[in-house]
């Protein structure tokens, strides 16, 4: 199968054969094989770290999920619905999971911990698999448990015992420039190697949410720029390629994989029809650092190894090579470059390997290193930007472009009871605080636009549908999302169903700029429209003055935002943004 311009490079490598000098390694079967493979796959977490992705204009968007899941790239996993969607459009023997870590309110039932009522939250689960086929018709593969990752390698005994599959749940999480390939190159050997995990999962899938974000570029590759259609393909990619081209869930690792005596690590697997893949790493301990766990010292240095292949592989007399190569000198790293055959001379063959480097050696012929026309540059957010939430029919998605929730659910909603020209709006649906695992705020925000803003004006039309406790803010500089949004700072202005209004330099509403009556109630548009210029901030209602020149000091930018005072019904319609600096 083609996809876009496949290409084969041939590097002048140098491959010696089994004369050279150097340690020696078995390969196997004929005492019996390993466990069985199970795939390498990534999550989308909880929809948050690929909600840029959705926004892609097309051809962009297409080949940011080619490369992320057609066989000729990889093949990983991933979940939220359409993302699935196209995961099985472009490999249809692709693996479903979830991994649970946040809940709805009522499965916590009053408490922030879905386990103290065990039968409400596995009726949940239960559901959403349900749900998943009746709706979406997808099956769902495997469900793990609540928050579950960081394996340690001195638990697997135990875990051992229990005889069950062995998966890294959340793994890698870490910065994917070619230090983060390294981390993933070694992980995906060594977690086999040293732990008898059978499958390796990243956090998460892409890197598609904004850059100042918590985890920023901790995905296997990066795609934060729908409105430019600029995406880049990481060094994990490839990296993930030299297994997942070579091999695919159900083939069988053998016994005799380890640990090279000079530093690095090999595994082999088959299909067990007479096919054979070897990976190895060499990755230094500075060049592949995760950022977890802590990664004791070690030492890698060139070696020379000759492998010999016993049992069912001893009459192999070709095995093909593919190579990556990071170069943290000179900035000329390789990655997944298809170079010269290698012969078997007598069962046996020999390979120089330096440090820094994946080889895949295999009987599996039909490689490919896919790839298309490099996309348009990097640009900025705009800075003027509408949108009037005016969606016909029904939206494909449910969200508007480019806005990222850090607390609450903001969607499209069409407002049967408004003839006027509010029909078409974007709600806040969320009315009871989720179970979470992080420390979440208890007002909803969803930011958007570009962090490096300073000058900004922002209007919006704004509705509260809570009649005595509502409250809607738009702001400015907004300084903090993901995790930490609790603490987040910059320039709110909020209005309330009780005809008052206030600006505060947090989320929190702790540091009070100005206050005052409003007239504002719900039920009833407004519109709202902050300015900031330099240390200055003043804001209209309904085109008339609410202050003046309220002095501010930090934050000096960030990104525009909307949201609610608590978890409440409340709409927007007609947003604008127009970044004065």
């Amino acid at each position: 199968m083609n996809i876009g311009n496949q290409c084969c490079v041939f590097l002048s490598t140098f491959l010696c054969i089994s004369i050279c000098l150097g340690e020696d390694y078995d390969l196997d079967d004929k005492t019996g094989l390993g466990r069985s493979f199970d795939g390498i796959g990534s999550l989308s977490g909880g929809g948050a770290t690929s909600r840029l992705l959705v926004n892609y204009a097309e051809p962009y968007r297409s080949q940011i999920l080619d490369y992320l899941f057609k066989v000729c790239f990889l093949h990983l996993e991933g979940y939220e619905w359409w993302l699935m969607k196209e995961a099985k459009k472009r490999n249809p023997n692709i693996t479903l999971i979830g991994l649970p870590w946040a809940f709805p309110g009522w499965v916590g039932n009053g408490e922030n911990w879905p386990y103290s009522f065990p039968d409400i939250t596995a009726s949940y689960v239960v559901s959403w698999i349900f749900g998943a086929k009746q709706y979406h018709d997808l099956d769902i593969d495997y469900v793990g448990v609540n928050a579950s990752h960081l394996f340690q390698y001195t638990l697997m005994p135990e875990a051992l015992k229990t005889g069950k599959k062995l998966w890294s749940s959340e793994d890698y999480s870490t910065f994917n420039d070619n230090v983060g390939g390294g981390c993933w190159a070694r992980i995906l050997n060594q977690n086999y190697v040293n732990g008898k995990m059978t499958a390796t999962i990243s956090w998460n899938l892409v890197s598609s949410y904004y850059e100042d974000l918590p985890f920023e570029r901790d995905g296997l590759m990066t795609a934060k720029e729908p409105w430019s259609g600029n995406y880049v393909v990481e060094s994990p990619i490839w990296i993930t390629a030299h297994t997942t081209q070579f091999t695919e869930p159900g083939w069988t690792y053998l016994q005799t994989v380890g640990h090279f005596t000079h530093g690095g690590s090999y595994v082999a697997l088959t299909d067990e029809r007479g096919n054979l893949t070897i990976i190895t790493e060499t990755m230094t301990h500075d060049h592949s650092v995760c950022i977890r766990p802590p990664l004791p010292s070690y030492d890698v240095t060139d070696q020379n190894v000759t492998f010999h292949l016993k049992g069912t592989f001893a009459s192999i007399s070709e095995l093909q090579v593919w190579h990556s190569r990071f170069d943290f000198k000179t900035n000329k790293t390789a990655l997944f470059q298809n170079i010269k055959p290698i012969k078997v001379t007598e069962g046996s063959f020999s390979i120089e390997l330096d440090v820094d480097e994946v080889y895949t050696f295999t009987t599996v012929r039909n490689g490919q290193r896919g790839s298309y026309p490099d996309p348009p540059p990097s640009a900025p957010f705009p800075k003027s930007y509408k949108d009037d939430f005016d969606v016909s029919g029904n939206p494909y998605f449910s969200e508007a472009p480019n806005f990222a929730d850090q607390t609450g659910v903001f969607e499209y909603f069409t407002n049967q009871t408004d003839p006027g020209p509010h029909v078409s709006t974007l709600r806040q649906v969320v009315t009871q605080r989720p179970v979470t695992w992080v420390a979440d705020a208890d007002q909803t925000i969803s930011v958007i636009g570009d962090y490096q803003w300073q000058d900004l004006m922002v209007s919006c039309d704004i509705y509260m549908e809570s009649v005595h406790a509502g409250g809607v803010f738009i702001a400015v500089r907004v300084n903090k999302g993901g995790g930490v949004v609790r603490s987040t700072r910059g320039v709110f202005l909020w209005v309330y169903a009780d005809g008052t209004y206030k600006v505060t330099n947090d989320l929190n509403g702790m540091t009070v700029l100005a206050e005052g009556m409003s007239g504002t109630r719900a039920r009833v548009w407004y519109t709202l429209t902050l300015t900031v210029k330099g240390n200055y901030a003043s804001a209209d209602l309904d085109g008339y003055p609410l202050w003046k020149n309220a002095v501010l000091w930090e934050p000096r930018h960030g990104w525009a935002a909307i949201g609610t005072s608590s978890f409440e019904l409340a709409q927007f319609d007609n947003f604008a943004i127009e970044a004065l600096a």
